[in-house]
């Protein structure tokens, strides 16, 4: 990551309230070409709700999201409207989903699911959508032969794969994933996790990654919504400041 270069992500004073719950409170940083940020916390300091806020899936009460497109465009997300946003999520940008089967289509094929995703962005020659597709199947570790399966006939392991091939084959900028092992047995964790180490760096994505501090190359650490600590994943972690994160390494409470 070259840290001379400009932003592709910028957040500033993002805030979500449920009531009187803080589920984000003046959150701020930014991201940049081929940086890979982990959020770590317990559970409901607000990790999955800051994600949510900066795709658009739940509107925040105050903050700015600002977004570098591929045309060098700065793009308030804010402001941005439904279809502009959607096109967005389906071209530069992917949410990757804890459980894969609420980012998959359950009811069409494997090859369908990745297929789709070229024909929402205009491809229509069938010879070239279907090369796409086996090639995105072969980058997952999933064989050709299961391309007419339906997710439903595949392992845990593989929903989630086929989950990262659906989004990866519009070559996305911006990656949001929300503890995309959970759930899974510890030997299939290992294996998706070494997967998605490889693709990052071979597609040089930008991440934004809740929990698995083993992939990113900064850290932040929320508590209650806040922000408490941020910063190089080997420092945060091996001279953590703030008592809350010394608690969390100690304990070991992440992966």
């Amino acid at each position: 990551m070259n840290s001379s270069l400009h932003p592709l992500l910028t957040v500033n004073n993002l805030s979500k309230y449920y009531g009187d719950l803080r589920a984000c409170d003046r959150i701020s940083f930014t991201l940049y070409p081929g940086q890979v940020l982990g959020i770590i916390g317990e559970s409901g300091s607000g990790k999955s709700t800051l994600l949510d806020s900066i795709a658009g899936h739940v509107c925040v009460e105050t903050g700015d999201i600002s977004y570098c497109d591929r045309d060098n465009n700065l793009i308030n997300l804010r402001t941005l409207s439904e279809p502009r946003r959607r096109r967005l999520m389906k071209t530069e940008w992917g949410f990757v989903r804890q459980n894969p089967r609420d980012g998959l289509r359950m009811t069409v094929t494997a090859g369908a699911n990745i297929g789709e995703r070229l024909l929402d962005v205009g491809q229509r020659h069938y010879g070239n959508i279907r090369i796409e597709t086996l090639h995105w199947l072969s980058e997952v570790e999933i064989p050709h032969n299961r391309i007419d399966n339906f997710p439903s006939t595949f392992s845990g392991g593989m929903q989630q794969r086929l989950q990262l091939a659906r989004i990866l084959v519009t070559r996305p900028r911006i990656v949001l994933m929300d503890e995309p092992t959970g759930g899974l047995d510890v030997s299939v964790q290992a294996r998706l996790l070494d997967l998605m180490r490889s693709l990052v760096r071979t597609l040089n994505l930008s991440v934004i990654l809740v929990t698995h501090r083993l992939l990113a190359q900064r850290l932040m650490v929320m508590q209650n919504g806040q922000v408490v600590e941020a910063g190089l994943t080997d420092q945060v972690l091996d001279d953590p400041h703030h008592s809350y994160t010394q608690q969390l390494v100690n304990a070991t409470l992440f992966p």
